[in-house]
């Protein structure tokens, strides 16, 4: 199967548009998206850009209702009460609101969580290492993968808003040993990077975050990856809408 990663959005809802050119068009099956919906550089008070977010995430998710979903941690950290870069107290009741319409609008409630699986692939927010699975459960290393998954997404938030869980983790930075690295590949977003790239397995796709200017950080492509061998392509796509 062939899986579009949608990586961090920040308010840019034009990606869901390019995401959805790529699905219409057959270049992939179905998508992942890797969140962080809310907050970028000085859009605090943009409460209205919040909510048109959410909308068109919600209408995504209509128009292609196997999409899986990944919490980000600027996702999460509004429901949580976790302060975050960015966080906008002006935008809480609508992030709140509107993720939980997310969530509602979606045929399975297990379709949006921390991590999740399709065949080889593993997808979440930041990573998943070794030492976290060690560290919620000493046997859960040799546990079946589905059950390591559950793991995770049970995890209390003690354990998830830390800096080695799969909201936070940044392996482009800190050489971490990657859960199962050569039976699963990992894909994620939260760390901006200036293109696509595989590191120890895990490959890394936030690359339309921007600069405090608004300057993109990344090349302008997303990934395409096959479920089953991990092999993947970079379909380019234009930037913002003119």
């Amino acid at each position: 199967m062939k899986v579009l990663v949608i990586p961090d959005i920040h308010l840019k809802t034009w990606i869901f548009d390019r995401a959805e050119g790529i699905l219409k068009s057959g270049r992939a099956d179905r998508a992942v998206c890797l969140m962080d919906m809310p907050d970028d550089w000085n859009m605090e008070f943009q409460t209205e850009r919040y909510r048109e977010t959410f909308d068109r995430a919600i209408a995504f998710a209509a128009a292609f209702p196997d999409t899986l979903w990944c919490y980000g941690n600027h996702d999460i950290s509004y429901p949580w009460g976790r302060l975050e870069t960015g966080y906008s107290p002006y935008a809480e009741r609508t992030v709140v609101s509107k993720l939980e319409e997310l969530e509602n609008s979606l045929r399975n409630p297990a379709q949006i969580n921390i991590m999740q699986r399709i065949d080889n692939v593993l997808f979440s927010h930041g990573g998943l290492s070794m030492e976290f699975v060690k560290w919620l459960d000493e046997n859960l290393p040799d546990a079946d993968i589905d059950d390591v998954i559950a793991a995770v997404n049970n995890a209390p938030q003690a354990y998830l808003w830390n800096d080695e869980s799969p909201l936070w983790l940044r392996p482009q930075y800190k050489h971490r040993e990657a859960f199962r690295n050569g039976t699963y590949t990992q894909v994620v977003g939260h760390t901006p990077v200036e293109k696509i790239c595989e590191k120890d397995g895990i490959i890394s796709t936030d690359v339309f975050s921007t600069y405090r200017n608004g300057t993109q950080i990344g090349e302008s492509a997303m990934l395409v990856i096959d479920s089953k061998t991990g092999s993947y392509e970079k379909i380019e796509v234009p930037g913002k809408w003119t």
